[in-house]
């Protein structure tokens, strides 16, 4: 297929690109950053140095001709959500790098006369807000909160696409991955026998293995029967202290120091939540579909993770 690729250029799209490429598709990789794959540039992977969220981009005749011979197009774009504190001016660059590329996408779509057959878009389980003892599936309605919020205005902001284009939605829970995402911030402190549970531990976590997340894409891409939403997540979500431990045990080292809420509320402030509260999001969509994952349970996911011929 010949993929249009947003937001795909940091760490899932480090593992994504070049498996879309071993299974034979050409892509053209929007992204704000010069060349990020530039080990990888040959015939079948161009990269945009161009910001998705900003009309004039939209407006570049290469832009547009990539659009126009798209089968599909992925959309992962957003800043990432808790790196930094969530000031006013944050807020907003969370918002409009997803809504209003989004929006651009879409509006750019529609003025086809054959727009791509299929976009995938990205979201989050932060969609359904938070609970200690909850369980969502993807009938569950969004949360209030601002995270919940965001997740809904980027969901229906992708359900503008054109009637002809297949829309497949992914609530993507914590990915899993050793150069990157919380599991690539906490393994050096692991590492160094300081790990343990974030805040209370009692939190859920819902998570996914990098490359069951790459194969999801692929396949929703290529499978017509995907259309809908679905929660991009593993079977059986975890209290934050059993992650500690499992990841512990991964590494053979001690998993008994607690990160207190307070030191993370005051560097992140309210992007704190992410980690301090969580949802126990069930994938009934996807069992449905059969999809299969290869990294269904966690401690192979970890064990796949923190080996040593990972990164």
């Amino acid at each position: 297929m010949r993929l249009l690729l947003l937001g795909c250029s940091g760490f899932v799209g480090r593992e994504l690109v070049p498996f879309l490429l071993d299974l034979g598709h050409t892509l053209t990789l929007v992204s704000r950053r010069s060349r990020p794959f530039s080990a990888l540039a040959g015939d079948r992977l161009v990269c945009l140095t161009l910001d998705p969220s900003d009309p004039a981009s939209w407006e570049q005749d290469s832009l547009q001709q990539a659009l126009a011979v798209a089968e599909g197009v992925v959309n992962l774009a957003g800043e990432p959500i808790a790196e930094r504190r969530w000031s006013p001016d944050q807020r907003q660059r969370l918002l409009a790098s997803r809504l209003d590329t989004t929006r651009l996408l879409v509006e750019a779509m529609a003025r086809l006369p054959k727009p791509p057959g299929v976009l995938v878009n990205g979201s989050a389980v932060g969609f359904y807000g938070s609970s200690a003892e909850a369980r969502f599936s993807e009938t569950a309605a969004a949360g209030e909160d601002f995270l919940g919020q965001l997740c809904r205005q980027w969901e229906l902001a992708a359900q503008g696409v054109p009637a002809a284009t297949r829309l497949v939605i992914l609530r993507i829970g914590i990915v899993l991955g050793p150069d990157g995402g919380a599991l690539g911030r906490m393994l050096p402190v692991f590492r160094a026998g300081f790990g343990g549970p974030v805040g209370s531990g009692r939190q859920w976590m819902s998570w996914i293995h990098r490359s069951d997340l790459c194969r999801l894409i692929a396949e929703a891409l290529q499978d017509n029967s995907y259309r809908g939403t679905y929660n991009a997540v593993a079977p059986e979500p975890i209290r934050m202290a059993n992650f500690a431990a499992a990841l512990g045990r991964s590494l053979g080292r001690p998993s008994l120091l607690p990160v207190p809420a307070a030191i993370l509320q005051l560097l992140l402030g309210d992007g704190a939540q992410v980690v301090l509260e969580g949802q126990q999001v069930i994938p009934e969509r996807l069992a449905a579909q059969g999809f299969r994952y290869d990294f269904a349970d966690l401690s192979a996911a970890l064990a796949a993770a923190t080996s040593p011929g990972t990164r």
